[in-house]
């Protein structure tokens, strides 16, 4: 019987979490939450309206969450390129 971790590639996981990747993911959160952020609740803050703050959480984890997946993704299948 597999395991979920059979599935995990750990040096994926190692190089998704490097300090490299983690800072590129940081970024994209910033940019593309920030954009959604004033997407989602720009009217509140604008107009000084109590904002969602589990809405603020969540459109910057999900960027973050989205490009540390793609890295992670890219670093499980570089073998695969190089063949």
């Amino acid at each position: 019987m597999e395991h979920i971790t059979d599935w995990i590639d750990w040096q994926a996981v190692r190089r998704t979490f490097s300090w490299q990747v983690v800072t590129r993911s940081f970024g994209v959160t910033f940019v593309i939450g920030t954009i959604l952020n004033a997407i989602n609740q720009g009217t509140e803050i604008v107009e000084g309206k109590s904002i969602s703050f589990l809405r603020l959480g969540l459109t910057y984890a999900v960027p973050f969450f989205v490009a540390s997946f793609g890295a992670y993704s890219a670093f499980r299948h570089l073998d695969t390129f190089d063949e």
